[in-house]
């Protein structure tokens, strides 16, 4: 008897959201920073346990929107703690519930989903300490179940499956067995290469860039030929991505590249440009041409 159970992965930003979505997918699907707002869209992930079929959505960190993008991301949020069979909601190990974890916890009650609470970053606190961050978000809302986690060192995680398995419903799989995510290559390529920028560059250049990958061919010999354009909004920012003779362009590119051959099990050869869009993260138009299509509804 197949089963299927759809969850999302909710909670602020550098909660690491992420780091437990590939970890349970035990693939590279959603790019890792310690930088906040990293992801940007709704990410999903598909995992098979026994006869049953789990649909992650990572979300974006919920936060205070400064931009379209950022209603955009609030707005993936909000969507996704509805029509869900369960929501996990991740928290750091600090003994109050902050404003962010307020709200998030208000919509999911409004959405009148269940919900796991899961205490990630056990690694970093002793046990009274831990004790004391359950204490705080039991009183706060009736969870389904709290289970304590390490995603980084993969600790707690079947313990959390457990949990979660009691929410999948009869049904049939939504996505083919062999199949570990819905983004396409292309897209995750262009992701990895995000990933990088966030990285390597600091304050707010990173956040301020998009990629498009606008060429993805595969040669006779298995070589991916793949052309991504990195877009910014200032031409200082330009200067800054590109570095002095091309040296932090080229360090970029060359960590995107490792990954994106270890995700396609190939050789790649990437070939990355730079241009300028200025304020495009509060441009409709722009937001619609890089993939953040909601944005108009």
């Amino acid at each position: 008897m197949t089963k299927n159970a759809m969850i999302t992965i909710a909670g602020r930003p550098n909660v690491g959201k992420s780091t437990l979505t590939n970890a349970l997918v035990g693939e590279k699907i959603a790019i890792v920073s310690n930088k906040p707002q990293t992801t940007r869209g709704r990410i999903t992930g598909v995992v098979a346990r026994g006869e049953t079929q789990f649909v992650f959505m990572d979300t974006p960190g919920f936060h205070r929107a400064r931009t379209r993008l950022g209603e955009y991301m609030d707005k993936v949020v909000r969507e996704s703690v509805a029509d869900v069979d369960a929501v996990v909601l991740v928290v750091e190990p600090i003994a109050s519930v902050g404003k962010q974890e307020e709200e998030l916890i208000r919509q999911i009650r409004n959405s009148g989903v269940p919900a796991v609470l899961a205490v990630n970053k056990i690694d970093t606190v002793e046990k009274p300490e831990l004790l004391s961050v359950i204490a705080a978000y039991a009183a706060a809302m009736d969870f389904a179940a709290i289970v304590p986690i390490s995603a980084r060192r993969g600790e707690g995680l079947d313990a959390l499956m457990d949990e979660l398995e009691k929410f999948a419903e009869e049904g049939p799989h939504l996505f083919p067995d062999d199949v570990f995510t819905d983004q396409p290559e292309k897209q995750l390529c262009a992701e990895i290469l995000r990933e990088k920028l966030l990285w390597c560059l600091e304050r707010e250049v990173p956040h301020g860039t998009a990629v498009v990958v606008t060429r993805f061919e595969e040669r006779e010999d298995g070589v991916i030929e793949l052309d991504a354009t990195i877009y910014c909004e200032k031409a200082s920012h330009k200067g800054i991505i590109i570095g002095k003779q091309g040296a932090m362009l080229k360090k970029i590119g060359e960590m995107a590249r490792k990954d994106m051959e270890t995700l396609l099990d190939t050789k790649v050869y990437l070939q990355t440009w730079v241009k300028v869009k200025e304020n495009w993260r509060d441009s409709q138009s722009l937001l619609r041409n890089f993939g953040f299509s909601d944005t108009n509804r």
